[in-house]
């Protein structure tokens, strides 16, 4: 990777900007109004400093660099003039609130589209539910035309500009989008930038012997380059296919595929690749997505003698492709998905790059801290990786539509007196029902039959313990089961950053065992907790009675909560010792209020010295807003099983 010029240097982006701007002008005057032109170049002014040098640091030592930048952006020009006038005016208002994601009364929703209403027309028409439900945001899983059978759940995508046709249509997909907005939620759609389906135009392309798409993506002649990179790699999917290449005899080449031997890497060190990765960018964007999230980022860019992981080529990638938004559509934002250690997790992080991430560690640790009973190792994590650029936020989920990893470092779990491998082994013991006293029932995801390591499948109520709760008719044991989702859901509501919940988990969904019958899904765990929403099930959720109902109202009332304190609006995180190891205690501090969230991560009443609370500022008598009641803690406060307390202290 060659150097990036200088900060102070600016001649040569300023010299390629006064050339290419009177050159676009010429080439899109027949579609140019006068007053628009001028807010479109006040944004390239601004942003195309940031284009030009993340682009320069990657293809600068070619050639045809400038050939390659102004194609770029005449891309750029041309999806802005065929962006809807409506999306037009939401980019004069975000420009507005630039950080108009960190609102408190944001609140996410994931789902599959056919799992959760049949196709886009059905979740066009469950709106009021999402309504109901406070929703603000909502992550349609890929929807995106991909092939029958082998597909990775949608993440082999066969092209970005169709839908799958078992959903409906782009057409469709841009109506949904337009109506969630007038109902006040945003819509987020997953951008697989790594690689495309071997179905894909530029794949089938590329097999009939096209050799511009041929380098859309990383082939080989012979095994002696993948031998070369696959030294210093891992293999992700190793029972699948040994290394990160697969042989496609029709070329009589290896084709780079780091995780599925149908998915085909691109070739970002092309960077008419990379022009057309963003015309498919923005062409979602003009269909209206607000946030897109980008997938397996951390894979772009590889180079030989490394793990081909976290390179920096790859930020560079990611900040011009945020550039290029902020100028063509700086409505919308970008999400990060990296699924690696916490500290690469945050690397990604940036205003310049991707404003939302995924908290992956949090995940982890929350369910760490329900099987151990302590917060220590959760605290100390926090305290570390927690607090990003003040400007961006986390996306907080407690489970999601893929597996649970444990994303934590070695280090941290070391910290608290365990070894990091075994330890792993027992969370997956523990989560899959293995180990005495678990309380939970789920599968063990990619068991490695040698060593032990998994990950784990498993829908949120049947991890927290409700479904073997129902099994065995325990009351007991289900008021428990229903207090640890409660406790879950309370710290992704109120810790900082967007809580994300996957559309199930509302009504206390168990594990949908029907996956096993389908020769498709048959061998992948996953799907256990992929289960078709249950909209007869849904229909108890006012009833208080019923577990739906008390669920349901549980997470209800957070979603209110939230959305009405202030000191949970663009408010700093402050972790605490909470002068006790199974309750993880934080302060949200906004400018004019401050709370206190205390979380007893233990089925034991817990207890905390009253000196200790006023020693964090509390005063003897506070009012716990979650529930409403005045608390009195003169000598001491008493917490219940999976208690969670929300404090309000003097401002």
């Amino acid at each position: 990777m060659h150097s990036t010029p200088p900060a102070s240097d600016h001649t040569r982006e300023a010299t390629a900007l006064r050339r290419l701007i009177p050159r676009l002008k010429k080439t899109f005057a027949d579609r140019i109004e006068p007053n628009e032109w001028e807010t479109y170049t006040r944004r390239i002014d601004e942003h195309f400093p940031e284009l030009f040098r993340q682009l320069y640091a990657l293809y600068g030592h070619q050639y045809d660099f400038y050939f390659h930048l102004e194609g770029i952006l005449t891309s750029i020009t041309e999806m802005w003039l065929d962006r809807p006038s409506e999306l037009k005016a939401l980019d004069a208002l975000r420009e507005a609130d630039p950080q108009w994601y960190q609102s408190q009364r944001m609140t996410g929703a994931m789902c599959y589209v056919d799992l959760f209403a049949e196709n886009l027309q059905g979740v066009r028409d469950n709106i009021p539910y999402l309504t109901e439900m406070g929703i603000t945001y909502l992550h349609l899983m890929p929807v995106f035309r991909s092939p029958k059978g082998d597909n990775d759940g949608g993440y082999a995508v066969s092209s970005y500009r169709e839908v799958n046709p078992a959903l409906g249509n782009m057409e469709e997909l841009a109506d949904l989008a337009s109506e969630l907005r007038h109902r006040g939620i945003s819509l987020c759609l997953d951008f697989v930038l790594n690689h495309t389906s071997d179905e894909h135009e530029w794949a089938r392309k590329a097999l009939l012997g096209d050799l511009e798409c041929q380098e859309y993506y990383r082939m080989y002649p012979d095994r002696s380059m993948p031998e070369a990179f696959e030294k210093s790699m891992g293999a992700i999917f190793p029972e699948e296919h040994p290394g990160a290449f697969t042989y496609r005899s029709q070329l009589r080449k290896w084709i780079w595929t780091t995780f599925h031997n149908y998915q085909w890497d691109l070739n970002y060190e092309n960077p008419a690749l990379f022009n057309r990765m963003i015309e498919e960018a923005l062409f979602l964007a003009n269909q209206g997505v607000e946030i897109l999230r980008m997938d397996a980022v951390a894979f772009l860019w590889k180079r030989l003698g490394t793990t081909c992981q976290n390179l920096p080529e790859a930020h560079s990638i990611l900040r011009a492709m945020n550039a290029a938004v902020r100028i063509a559509a700086p409505a919308m934002v970008f999400k990060s998905e990296a699924i690696v250690h916490p500290d690469d997790v945050r690397s990604y992080i940036s205003e310049k790059e991707c404003q939302l991430s995924y908290n992956p560690q949090l995940m982890a640790l929350l369910w760490n801290s329900l099987a151990t009973r302590e917060t220590r190792t959760l605290r100390d994590a926090l305290e570390k990786r927690f607090r990003i650029d003040p400007g961006c936020e986390w996306v907080n989920y407690v489970r999601c539509h893929d597996d649970i990893g444990w994303a934590f470092s070695n280090e941290d779990v070391e910290g608290a007196g365990f070894d990091a491998n075994s330890h792993r082994r027992f969370l997956t013991d523990f989560y899959c029902g293995k180990f005495e006293g678990s309380f939970a029932r789920g599968l063990p995801f990619q068991e490695d039959p040698i060593t032990g390591d998994a990950r784990v499948s498993g829908t949120c109520a049947s991890l927290a313990g409700l479904e073997k709760a129902i099994a065995e008719k325990s009351d007991e044991e289900i008021d428990l089961a229903i207090k640890r989702i409660h406790l879950l859901h309370g710290v992704i509501m109120t810790i900082g950053g967007i809580p994300l919940i996957y559309l199930g988990d509302g009504i206390a969904s168990l594990n949908d065992y029907a996956y096993e019958q389908d020769v498709d899904k048959l061998g992948d765990t996953r799907w256990v907790h992929r289960g078709k929403f249950d909209w007869e099930r849904a229909k108890e959720r006012h009833d208080p009675e019923s577990i739906v109902g008390r669920v349901y109202e549980d997470i209800l009332r957070l979603v209110h909560l939230r959305g009405q304190t202030r000191a949970l609006n663009r408010a700093q995180t402050e972790f605490v010792d909470a002068g006790n190891i199974h309750v993880l205690g934080y302060f949200r501090n906004a400018v004019d209020s401050s709370v206190l969230v205390l979380a007893n991560f233990s089925e034991e009443e817990q207890h905390i010295e009253g000196r200790h609370l006023r020693m964090l500022g509390l005063r003897k008598t506070v009012i716990d807003i979650l529930s409403g009641q005045t608390v009195t803690a003169t000598h001491e406060l008493k917490m219940g099983p999976y208690q969670m307390l929300v404090l309000m202290r003097p401002s």
